[in-house]
């Protein structure tokens, strides 16, 4: 016999006795979803469908968004959210606010071209015999060591280039048998959760932020990690064809 799903606070708002059809509004309201005007309609084990009241767009939340539901309904009950959510392609996502860097000035100088400007010249005076020999070779492993040191400041690139000539596999905990589910009870909550699509594969990437890599779930299962830079660092199916 199937078990009856488990109540949220919007399951009640629709089941007013004398107000079948309840509006309610969200807080903070979902970025890209019109007017803050809602309906609910039904719920799952794992998502609630609500309705804009205002343009009848429909939307499945993730129950783990859904907050409260303030004991003041004048003009219009307000149910909370644990995140601000924003509407993309007909689905819901934690909306991420992005910071945009302001342009420098023509006559404003980056710090990296500061450290590059050559080294003062200082006069060396010259010994004889073996003496002289030890100091040249002093001399010329000490203007090696700053030539280098002014390369690497200058072309922040070098570093990037050497960490992303090749990926370091790592051996996760992970099979194709493991879902949502088991991996969070493992590692916990990622900190970004959003699905995407490439190649007509519809996926989802699991962002946790401290190990610094993504995990991959395609049909619901485990299929592999990336790295920080889109590298495969495990894999239980291919990922060539992700992005």
């Amino acid at each position: 016999m199937p078990v009856p799903p488990i109540p949220t606070p919007l399951d009640q708002a629709g089941s007013f006795p004398f107000h079948p059809h309840r509006p309610f509004s969200f807080d903070p309201p979902i970025v890209n979803g019109g007017e803050n005007e809602w309906l609910f309609q039904r719920a799952t084990w794992n998502e609630i469908q609500v309705i804009n009241a205002k343009t009848s767009i429909e939307l499945w939340i993730p129950r783990r968004f859904v907050g409260g539901v303030s004991p003041v309904d004048d003009p219009v009950m307000i149910v909370g959210l644990v995140k601000e959510l924003e509407v993309n392609a007909g689905a819901v996502y934690p909306h991420i606010r992005r910071v945009i860097e302001m342009p420098r000035r023509t006559h404003d100088k980056p710090p990296a071209q500061a450290a590059a400007r050559p080294a003062a010249v200082v006069g060396i005076r010259v010994e004889s015999g073996s003496g002289m020999r030890i100091v040249l070779g002093t001399v010329a492993t000490g203007l090696l060591a700053c030539v280098a040191v002014l390369i690497v400041f200058r072309d922040g690139t070098v570093g990037s280039r050497l960490a992303m000539s090749a990926a370091t596999q790592i051996d996760l905990p992970f099979t194709a048998q493991d879902d949502y589910d088991s991996i969070v009870n493992r590692l916990g909550p990622p900190a970004d959760d959003r699905f995407r699509s490439s190649g007509g594969v519809r996926y989802r990437r699991l962002w946790y932020s401290q190990e610094s890599y993504a995990l991959i779930l395609v049909d619901g299962h485990y299929a592999g990690a990336r790295d920080s830079y889109g590298r495969i660092i495990h894999a239980v199916q291919s990922l060539k064809n992700l992005r």
